[in-house]
């Protein structure tokens, strides 16, 4: 005891002589210090045998995050090389758990309503942005409901005509846009491509009047409510920072602009004109009864605007981006064109783009390694057992799903990394796996229609179960006649010649040159 007395007496006569600021490192140091301590010991002496293994960290509350999100797929293939397909890493202080491969996807994408909930987790980001009462701040009835009235309004008539409407916006951009002056030049893809991308959807499927406004204030509103999906708003979407405040007075405008818009059409006797999904929602109706209110059609067009041109600006970068590096798919390409089409290269119809087979195995390759989303989370609302293990999922715990580390099994793609168009024509490597034809799947009717469950494939771009995305048709209806519109007026090379394209950056939007 005495040496203890004296050791505390020597540790408080050295504090009372040291500035406070040293004394707060001091403590910082050391609550850091015991805190790593204790939460390697807690890995180590009392590990969980009917829960997934855990990814060792060295911090609590950030655990993996940084690892993770610096690059995904390499922390996900390389868990699953020393953990298998099932463990449980820490995501900002929330144990997530990773189940990879078909069963997983299975397992968290098709889950029953009762075990998991996307709502709780994507709700607090996407809300603020979208606005109230539509996709996940709604019971998921109702958003089953609002995905039957846009698929419903995704109709072979309106597709048709969204194709002769985003030819004539590509061909309008290459003839305007500076990058495109001249006979050769340089072009920044990732800006030109979103570019694209937003003019053709905001004609097609927004309308008209929305394509107007994207030349003057719309363009920055979405910009300021595109922020609005900073990773830091999973956990603090209601901070008071610089980018929330834009975000929630852009979704104010953009929301304002759309009631304008649904209110001019219906004071001039609204009858519908054009094949725009504003016309489809303003005369959707619940089951009961209720007509969609106005707001709530401003909050769909805007979900269908934010959500659609992530992915679609995404996958078209990447398949410009391949192209460059490519010339001979993209000589292929043009060559498919007239030899299908014809030699005089007649306008792009719906019906012709059907027949462009290489053109669409361009889009499913791209998608199968360029996926524009990588993690799918959802929250264990009751606990899970896994099938074949001694595994039970606790209610603490959110679940994440990654159907992109499928996609990029050796199993069921050879050489998985190597982009090869023509891995998916008959007799091609993925056929051989019988995992692919969607035709076989068990169908299921969530409320919007039969989809398949995806239960067996590897190949999932879009989402599988309640929650697959909607938008399939329009995307590559999209993305094909963008394609073909810019294999007919562009030839694209990397500027150093080579094959290689870069790397995915996910920490930042990197912007890939070609010429």
């Amino acid at each position: 005891m005495g040496v203890l007395a004296d050791l505390f007496a020597g540790a408080r006569q050295a504090c009372s002589t040291q500035p406070l600021w040293t004394l707060a490192l001091l403590g910082l140091g050391a609550f850091i210090t015991l805190s790593v301590v204790v939460n390697v010991l807690n890995q180590i002496l009392f590990k969980n045998p009917n829960e997934p293994p855990v990814v060792f960290h060295w911090f609590p509350v950030i655990g993996s995050t940084i690892t993770y999100g610096i690059d995904p797929y390499n922390f996900f293939f390389s868990c699953r090389e020393k953990y298998g397909d099932i463990f449980t890493f820490i995501l900002l202080g929330k144990k997530t758990t990773v189940y990879l491969g078909t069963k997983g996807n299975d397992f968290i994408l098709n889950g029953k309503l009762k075990d998991v909930c996307a709502e709780e987790v994507y709700s607090p980001l996407t809300t603020p942005v979208f606005g109230r009462h539509v996709v996940y701040d709604c019971p998921n009835a109702k958003l089953m409901e609002q995905k039957k009235f846009v698929k419903f309004g995704l109709t072979s008539e309106a597709l048709r005509s969204y194709v002769t409407l985003i030819t004539r916006e590509v061909e309008q951009y290459l003839e305007n846009s500076p990058a495109f002056k001249g006979d050769s030049g340089i072009l920044s893809v990732a800006k030109v491509v979103a570019e694209i991308t937003i003019y053709t959807a905001s004609r097609s499927l927004q309308g008209k009047e929305v394509r107007d406004k994207f030349d003057s204030s719309f363009a920055e509103l979405y910009g300021d409510l595109d922020m609005g999906f900073a990773a830091i708003n999973f956990m603090f979407p209601w901070a008071p920072l610089p980018h929330n405040r834009k975000r929630d007075r852009a979704q104010q405008k953009m929301a304002q602009i759309y009631t304008d818009i649904i209110r001019e059409r219906r004071a001039a006797g609204g009858e519908k004109d054009s094949e725009d999904m504003v016309w489809n929602l303003m005369s959707s109706v619940y089951k009961d009864g209720t007509p969609v209110p106005d707001i709530e059609v401003a909050h769909m067009m805007i979900a269908l605007l934010m959500a659609g041109q992530h992915s679609s600006s995404s996958t078209g970068s990447w398949i410009v981006l391949r192209l460059a590096s490519r010339p001979d798919i993209l000589e292929e390409l043009y060559e498919e064109q007239l030899r299908v089409l014809g030699p005089d290269l007649p306008p792009l119809t719906y019906e012709s783009l059907q027949r462009l087979e290489l053109h669409s195995n361009v889009i499913k390759e791209t998608l199968r390694i360029h996926a524009p989303i990588h993690s799918i989370l959802r929250a264990v609302k009751s606990p899970m057992p896994v099938d074949g293990t001694k595994y039970v999922i606790p209610t603490t715990h959110n679940l994440l799903a990654a159907p992109g580390v499928a996609s990029r099994l050796p199993d069921y793609f050879p050489d998985p990394m190597l982009w090869n168009p023509h891995r998916w024509e008959k007799g091609g490597a993925v056929n051989t796996t019988g995992v692919l034809d969607e035709g076989a799947e068990e169908k299921i009717d969530y409320g919007y229609g039969l989809v398949s469950k995806g239960a067996n494939s590897p190949y999932l771009p879009f989402g599988s179960g309640r929650h697959r995305c909607i938008g399939e048709q329009f995307a590559y209806v999209q993305l094909g006649t963008i394609t073909a519109a810019l294999v007919r007026a562009l030839k694209l090379k990397k500027l150093d010649g080579d094959k290689e394209i870069p790397n995915t950056d996910y920490s930042v939007s990197r912007k890939g040159i070609c010429h």
